[in-house]
């Protein structure tokens, strides 16, 4: 049994940060906008405001009081609550990961923060905001034990402050360089998340702010023609730009990944440092996407999908293995950390006549749109018959991307929306396939084969339209056959 521990006092402060951080929208809008600051009001302004900010302090100062943790009989147990005590009890058994990070006060305080997650959970099960760091490897060590022991069937009390155990060497099996960083980061597409941003916080104050009386006090310079305006889109969209790339540098700069026993240690970040460790069990499948830029340079990102993640944070959802990395040397890097995954193989194209069809979707989108544009926006309309070939081009290339292969305990399903994509499917760690046939597809004797695994809180999917219709016989012979064996 081990005595309860607290968290570091700089929780606190990380409790109040966080706490004025949900009411800041509130708090400036108060602030800028609450009218007269001089007489009875403006006191009473400063009163309400002062008050907040004394009650987010004391209960946070509460909150870190109350907070204990400690493992015990194989559980890590944690006893928490301000006004209303709670108790949780986590069984090592139902550990599905745990993620380290690092923020800027936690690495100047020489702390960190972890992060439990259980299987099925649409959060984390467990958040230790702020422990030195020799505690949270301590702590991971007596996690990892006793799980150990409890696989052998032993129940041995366990002590946070007993002598380290000797720990087992990692292995480094992927590390990304800084020119793939920055190619990454360049291509990555989080330009519209950094646009995405300013809009949410743009509308924020959209009925506050008198944004036509800015804009009308710019007409003259408006006036001055398009060449202006592109000008200043051009130099603005380029801005955004590389902020987004920036940005995208910094959080996944140092990015490694090591192999430990039976688990996979993912670290990356600059300014906030993650770590990520996930029992190799967990693993549930592998995903490889090319985008249209990356793909003719001979890049790919490959995801990670496995039983765990926490709704609340997007990023353990979508756990990246390779943030980017040359197709070349995929397959060495797939040997070195999950070596029950194929992805040098040969795929399995689709026939001939299933190509019409691939033809006729994109088409039958688009040509609506074309009619539209053409009726209403005459005779500039008619440029919109560019999408006709585009679509049908777009086709051909959806219709060369798919394909599947079975390889010893291996499915592999490939298909592209916008971007290839490729999923690893381990037979023992497929919860179900299926066969869909349309009227359409049973004149041509085709299929639509579908494959799901665990990932996250939810479901993946890997679908081929199209395929021969024998081929799902083949692979529900393959699915059905000893499916139990790994």
């Amino acid at each position: 049994m081990s005595e309860p521990k607290r968290l570091h006092p700089i929780a606190m402060l990380l409790n109040v940060i966080k706490a004025i951080k949900d009411m800041l929208v509130p708090i400036i809008v108060v602030v800028v906008f609450g009218g007269d600051k001089d007489g009875l009001a403006g006191t009473i302004q400063l009163v309400i405001l002062g008050s907040i900010c004394l009650f987010v302090i004391v209960t946070a100062v509460i909150e870190w009081f109350r907070f204990t943790y400690r493992i015990e009989e194989g559980e890590l147990r944690i006893e928490s609550g301000v006004f209303v005590r709670k108790k949780r009890y986590i069984r090592f058994e139902r550990i599905h990961s745990i993620d380290v990070s690092e923020g800027i006060i936690q690495r100047l305080c020489g702390l960190v923060k972890i992060s439990i997650e259980t299987a099925g959970g649409a959060q984390a099960e467990a958040v230790l905001s702020a422990i030195c760091k020799e505690e949270a490897e301590r702590l991971n060590e007596r996690l990892a034990e006793a799980k150990r022991n409890k696989m052998l069937g032993e129940q041995p009390e366990i002590d946070l402050i007993a002598e380290p155990v000797i720990k087992q060497e990692s292995v480094m099996t992927f590390r990304l360089q800084f020119p793939e960083l920055f190619l990454m980061a360049a291509t990555s597409g989080a330009v519209g998340v950094v646009l995405s941003g300013v809009a949410a916080f743009v509308s924020q104050f959209d009925e506050i702010i008198p944004f036509e009386r800015f804009f009308g006090e710019y007409e003259d310079v408006l006036k001055l023609g398009t060449f202006l305006l592109a000008v200043f889109a051009f130099v603005a969209a380029l801005i955004v730009y590389m902020l987004a790339t920036i940005g995208m540098m910094l959080k996944y700069a140092q990015f490694t990944v090591e192999k430990k026993e039976d688990e996979l240690i993912i670290s990356r970040g600059l300014l906030e440092k993650r770590q990520l460790t996930i029992p190799l069990k967990k693993v549930q499948g592998i995903r490889i996407i090319e985008n249209v830029v990356r793909q003719p340079l001979g890049y790919a990102t490959v995801y990670l999908e496995y039983a765990g993640g926490s709704e609340a944070d997007k990023d353990s959802l979508k756990v990246m293995l390779f943030p980017l990395v040359n197709k070349k040397h995929l397959q060495k890097y797939l040997e070195q950390c999950l070596s029950d995954y194929v992805a040098d193989v040969e795929v399995e194209p689709l026939p001939a006549r299933a190509l019409p069809r691939y033809m006729f979707r994109r088409a039958i989108f688009f040509i609506p749109v074309i009619i539209v544009f053409i009726y209403f926006f005459r005779p500039w309309g008619y440029v919109s018959l560019v999408l006709l070939p585009i679509s049908i081009s777009w086709a051909f290339l959806q219709y060369k991307a798919a394909g599947w292969n079975i390889t010893n305990h291996q499915l592999l399903m490939r298909s592209r929306g916008l971007s290839k994509q490729t999923i690893l499917f381990h037979k023992s760690k497929i919860q179900s396939i299926e066969s869909k046939t349309s009227w359409a597809q049973q004149r041509k004797q085709l299929s639509s084969i579908s494959a799901l695994i665990k990932s996250g809180i939810a479901f993946r999917e890997g679908k081929v339209r199209d395929v021969e219709a024998k081929d799902f016989d083949a692979v529900q012979t393959w699915f059905l056959k000893n499916s139990r064996t790994k």
